[in-house]
């Protein structure tokens, strides 16, 4: 399938997801998380911040266990730059810092912007994946951009509540693999 068509099926097989099935895969994968990255090195991680009406992977679970239990990891979040259409990444003070742009998604509204090269980890959203890590998104590149801005050793998590598809058919030099996805039932590696 093209990455059109599986963003279509991928955004309605997610509308579909029951409101307990979705705090379930939720916390599936937030555990996940919690057992496979090591945070012992990590200074900074990026992390999308979720459109829960829309059903992506709730990543404030993970941001607030990370503030309470790991207080010198710093998050990054990200806006998207109306001027250049690219993510911009401020480091997150509090709630106070956010306000919801046109499609409903929480932005920082001011604050220190992070240094791509200081980012150890990014939690990256995603429709689908397929076995070698490439992901459909919502088909605007901010990810793939952002992506390929940080540094090599820079570790890419994506969050799926569905396994990776065989291959997506229409991926490209553009399009950046990630290292690894998470799943409520397994975690899967591309390295």
């Amino acid at each position: 399938m093209t990455k059109a068509e599986l963003r279509k099926t991928y955004i309605e097989k997610r509308g579909e997801i029951s409101e307990a099935s979705y705090l379930q895969f939720n916390n599936a994968i937030y555990k996940q998380f919690f057992s496979f990255v090591d945070l012992s090195f990590i200074k900074v991680i990026h992390s999308f911040l979720p459109i829960t009406a829309s059903k992506e992977f709730n990543t404030w679970l993970i941001i607030d266990r990370i503030r309470r239990e790991f207080p010198h990891i710093q998050f990054s979040i990200p806006r998207i730059n109306k001027k250049t259409d690219l993510l911009e990444n401020f480091y997150f003070e509090g709630l106070h810092q956010l306000k919801a742009n046109k499609w409903g998604i929480l932005q920082p509204q001011q604050g220190t912007l992070t240094e791509h090269e200081k980012i150890d980890l990014v939690i990256v959203p995603l429709l689908a994946i397929d076995q070698t890590g490439h992901r459909v998104g919502y088909g605007k590149g901010y990810y793939d951009r952002f992506l390929s801005t940080c540094r090599k050793d820079c570790k890419k998590i994506g969050v799926s509540f569905f396994p990776p598809i065989e291959k997506i058919a229409d991926t490209n030099e553009n399009d950046f693999r990630l290292n690894s996805c998470l799943t409520p039932k397994k975690i899967y590696s591309f390295d």
